[in-house]
């Protein structure tokens, strides 16, 4: 083929790929709000606080996103949604964003045909229960009644566990955290099993928390992160690179207090990540302040973190593998060039 053939094939694709992939961004733009799938209610991750506003680890990126879109980071919708229905809200297009403690697995990204754009959680599962129960060890629960959030990864976790270790257990099939917090504290059943970071959010907000244990076992890897659909390649890189822009912030010393002092740092990269220089933004449409929005609205990463779930709340959770990869955990974003 000739070579202006060739390159003029090649234009024409990349405009018909750009224009079947801009679906997302042109509705939320023409809404003016971005509808945001979240925890029906988890204490530190997605709940309304007392004056019903939404607030949590979750909230926070839907939050930041909508301000790298619409410039307003209260331009969002809240649904919240179940174990059971979370994928299909977002699938049927009911929601934009599904950021909903959501654990990336290979049948989800291919059969369900969603695209996962981060990890923002590093977890697994684990096990609470009551001190009352006199046990130390998930494998001292042979024959115990375990609460289990139906539609999970944990569902499948669970079986994997007891029969690896000969034991038998009876589940107790529930649909919500409120459901949880009723039939685990109700004495329903002898155990609650869900991601650590959910049961010590669920501990925190129970009666006498300190009567609760969760045991040292963690039986499983649970990456959690947001997910959009798949076929929406624009929508999927503002989403991920909205999440890698707080990581980078936290890692490049930008702050919510300092984003302006930054944006005179000589730091190429703090330079792009602000939209100082160069035209990152226009790449997938957006405004070149997308990032400075996105993290002026809640700050960094390791600040949300500390503010919603981190050590100090009553969720009281470690950084642990959710540090910073210089600091020796899991968080890692590829560079902005």
């Amino acid at each position: 083929m000739h070579k202006g053939i060739l390159l003029g094939a090649f234009a024409g694709m990349a405009l018909a790929a750009g224009a079947a992939s801009a679906g997302t961004l042109d509705d939320v733009k023409a809404r003016g709000t971005l509808k945001c799938g979240v925890n029906a209610g988890l204490a530190g991750f997605a709940a309304p606080d007392a004056s019903g506003r939404w607030e949590g680890f979750d909230v926070a990126y839907c939050r930041a996103l909508a301000a790298a879109v619409l410039g307003d980071a209260e331009k969002v919708e809240f649904t919240p949604t179940t174990t059971e229905t979370r994928f299909t809200a977002l699938v049927s297009g009911e929601i934009d964003v599904l950021a909903r403690n959501s654990t990336w697995t290979f049948t989800r990204d291919v059969d369900l045909k969603l695209d996962f754009i981060g990890v923002n959680y590093y977890d697994g599962q684990g096990f609470m229960v009551s001190k009352d129960l006199g046990v130390t060890s998930a494998k001292e629960l042979d024959g115990a009644t375990v609460c289990i959030q139906t539609g999970t990864t944990t569902e499948l976790n669970l079986a994997d566990f007891f029969k690896t270790n000969g034991m038998t257990y009876q589940p107790v099939p529930i649909q919500t955290e409120a459901e949880a917090r009723q039939q685990f504290l109700g004495g329903a059943c002898d155990a609650y099993t869900t991601d650590a970071s959910g049961l010590a959010a669920a501990r925190s907000g129970y009666p006498n928390p300190e009567n609760y244990i969760i045991l040292p076992e963690i039986i499983s890897k649970e990456p959690l992160g947001p997910v959009v659909r798949h076929g929406d390649n624009q929508w999927a890189d503002i989403g991920r690179w909205t999440f890698n822009a707080l990581v980078s912030a936290e890692e490049l010393g930008v702050t919510k207090a300092n984003l302006d002092e930054m944006k005179g740092s000589q730091n190429p990269e703090i330079r792009r990540l602000l939209g100082v220089e160069g035209s990152l933004g226009k790449m997938f449409g957006l405004n070149d302040d997308w990032a400075y929005n996105a993290i002026k609205a809640g700050g960094n990463y390791g600040e949300i973190f500390a503010a919603t779930i981190g050590e100090g709340t009553p969720s009281n959770l470690a950084r642990g593998l959710n540090g910073q990869w210089t600091d020796g955990g899991l968080l890692y974003s590829p560079p902005f060039r």
